[in-house]
């Protein structure tokens, strides 16, 4: 069972295995007790559907973020991964996913129903931005395509997350196709940013 987890192989799997038989039994239940738990506990926000532990998570509760841009990733994971940067201040929406005909991903499998609503739902902030954050895979662009021509017939600006050369990165460590990307979405040099 171990060894069915991301990133654990047979060998890893037996070491843990291993190692909770060295353990007192109270610390394996203590262990299945708290993944019992995390199932019980945790689920997935109303609004956005990234991670909560009841109804709404924190970045949708949270006041002062900036509702009317919102950030669509694929999973709940990617949200955590954005709050690293500590840059982004918006709202957030989780597709649980993205199109792949071959995996059976379709549009009516992603958590398009609750973007659609919060899109049309004036009631709330209104969305006046959709920031595009898929992965840079064929499935992640191709994804990206469709939700950019899915609404671009809405007054909602549609923009995509810049890729291209990390910060610290080495030219040398590049695949072609990020450095090709990367000069296609060149940017002039600001001479006051020094």
């Amino acid at each position: 069972m171990l060894s069915s987890l991301p990133g654990v192989g047979p060998k890893t799997a037996m070491r843990l295995g291993l190692n909770l038989l060295s353990r007192p039994a109270s610390d394996a239940t203590q262990l299945a007790e708290a993944l019992i738990s995390l199932h019980q506990q945790v689920g997935f926000c109303d609004v956005c559907g990234c991670f909560a532990e009841q109804g709404r998570c924190q970045f949708c509760d949270d006041g002062k973020r900036d509702a009317s841009t919102v950030c669509l990733v694929e999973q709940p994971v990617d949200v955590l991964m954005m709050e690293r940067g500590q840059g982004y201040r918006g709202s957030y929406h989780v597709l649980h996913g993205r199109l792949s005909p071959i995996d059976g991903m379709g549009p009516d499998q992603l958590n398009m129903a609750a973007l659609d609503k919060r899109i049309t739902n004036h009631e709330q902030a209104s969305v006046t931005e959709l920031i595009l954050a898929t992965s840079a895979t064929v499935d992640g662009e191709a994804t990206a395509h469709y939700l950019a021509n899915r609404y671009q017939s809405c007054d909602v600006k549609v923009s995509r997350i810049a890729r291209g050369v990390p910060e610290g990165g080495e030219l040398e460590y590049l695949d072609e196709h990020t450095l090709s990307r990367a000069m296609d979405q060149r940017i002039l040099w600001d001479q006051t940013g020094l």
